[in-house]
């Protein structure tokens, strides 16, 4: 790697790990935690990439892209942030960042990146608009994206590709992911966020509401929400309506089709709930929604961002104990984020204290799934059962003389009566041993110190095996260099 980095970023560990790194690879670099010392450095010619944080005390990272662009129009920005939300991702994409990376970020990734900022000099010399101002209400959307799951900044991703593109959406997800907030923010966020927005629904679908919404939303956004529960004439009307906004006289100033679905839509196809034709003119695009349980490692941070939101609109500031922290995170939230929400405004108005304790997360828990867990069956046929201790979210010790499969068949058989005469939500199987795997490698680590090769060792498994599941897992450990 050859070239000279300019890193700005207000953390000075972050600075001295990032100029070691590239000066190992051959780099030369500048560091420094001030944006106006990076102008500087880039109105002087120095550098051939930028490394940015957004959130700088003495500015933005993002906004100061159309500047240095002006000034070096072929100079590449690779822009890190610890704010991974969907605004982020958008305006880093807008601003013609060369790369995105939320933090915590792999330090091998990042300089792969710069690898090829670096190599592919220069770069487009177009002019750079101003980035797009971000209305009050999408920044703070009534059911936060915010999220650093690789599935969730993957969707940040396209949404922001797309955000602009002529084309129809579909976004697919299970109930509560928050769909409509997405399919707010296509509108929001766009160039269209000037024009009209109208939302169709199932219960409001007659002949002329859908001309309405039309005439409303001209060179807007019309959001259809549920297609596949409209009737068979509703959803004939609405593909009258789209072939008339593609082929009208009046298609210059047609508005943008985004429609929510279910997690399958083309189930819905087959099962002939959404007819096929109405299905293919909605999926230009299709942005696909992960459910909670499938980002498990984005429950605390969204539970911590609620409560906070929660006493910004009047209610108590609480905080999460450790104990209820960890019983929230094993939840398997069959209502995904709105659950999380409700949940959270519960609590804020009911805890007793400032941290909201293990027995009064418990109770909202119960609450939620109206099954109170019972103890654990007896592990022997004979003799008095044990006393159970109280679940604290965490496979508990085993009782002296017994197995560990014992304890960890107790907490399954909680978690399954927690669900009543339900079956727990599909995935199971891959759920379970996440939960298992993490606490295994957390312990391993710290019993050696954090050295890997020690712990890989210990563990019986390859060293590449063990840094892909710490990366997977989301594991910080000081040696690996994972980056806060």
């Amino acid at each position: 790697m050859d070239g000279t980095v300019l890193i700005a970023d207000d953390d000075r560990t972050i600075r001295t790990v990032l100029t070691q790194a590239l000066t190992r690879a051959g780099c030369r670099v500048h560091a420094t935690g001030s944006l106006a010392q990076l102008s500087k450095w880039v109105e002087e010619g120095r550098g051939d990439l930028v490394i940015t944080d957004v959130m700088m005390p003495d500015g933005n990272g993002i906004d100061r892209i159309p500047a240095i662009r002006e000034a070096r129009p072929d100079l590449p920005v690779i822009v890190i942030s610890a704010q991974n939300t969907i605004v982020t991702a958008i305006r880093a994409t807008e601003a013609e960042a060369f790369e995105y990376l939320p933090k915590p970020f792999d330090l091998p990734d990042l300089m792969a990146k710069a690898n090829q900022a670096l190599s592919r000099r220069p770069r487009k010399s177009d002019p750079m608009p101003d980035p797009l101002p971000v209305p009050r209400e999408a920044a703070d959307p009534a059911m936060p994206l915010i999220g650093h799951a690789p599935s969730m900044q993957a969707l940040f991703r396209m949404v922001a590709r797309v955000l602009n593109a002529d084309l129809p959406v579909i976004i697919a997800g299970e109930a509560g992911v928050g769909k409509t907030t997405i399919a707010r923010s296509f509108h929001e966020l766009s160039d269209r966020r000037d024009r009209g927005l109208a939302v169709l629904t199932s219960s409001d679908a007659g002949e002329d509401a859908i001309a309405r919404a039309a005439d409303k939303a001209r060179g807007g956004t019309i959001v259809i929400e549920n297609p596949a529960g409209f009737d068979a004439s509703a959803q004939a009307r609405l593909i009258g309506l789209i072939e008339a906004m593609e082929s009208g006289p009046d298609r210059a100033q047609a508005p943008r089709v985004v429609a929510t679905t279910g997690a399958d839509p083309q189930s819905d196809v087959a099962g002939g709930r959404l007819r096929s034709d109405l299905y293919y003119r909605l999926a230009g695009v299709t942005v696909s929604v992960p459910p909670l349980r499938a980002r498990v490692d984005d429950i605390l941070p969204l539970a911590a961002h609620l409560l906070a939101r929660a006493a910004a609109q009047g209610l108590p500031e609480r905080m999460l104990s450790d104990e209820a922290a960890s019983l929230l995170r094993a939840h398997p939230f069959p209502g995904n984020v709105r659950e999380l929400e409700n949940m959270m405004r519960r609590l804020a108005l009911t805890a007793s204290g400032a941290a909201i304790s293990l027995s009064e997360m418990r109770e909202a828990l119960t609450q939620q799934t109206g099954h109170r867990a019972p103890p654990p069956a007896p592990s022997s046929a004979s003799g008095p059962a044990p006393q159970a201790p109280e679940p604290t979210g965490q496979p508990s010790l085993p009782q002296a003389g017994s197995r560990l499969s014992d304890s960890v068949e107790a907490h399954l058989q909680r978690y399954f009566d927690l669900h009543g005469d339900a079956l727990p939500p599909p995935g199971l199987y891959d759920r379970i041993l996440r939960e298992v795997e993490r606490p295994l490698l957390q312990v391993a680590l710290d019993a050696t110190g954090g050295n890997q090769l020690r712990c890989a060792d210990l563990l019986g498994i390859n060293r590449n095996t063990l840094r892909k599941k710490l990366t997977e897992l989301n594991i910080e450990v000081t040696r690996r260099r994972k980056l806060m």
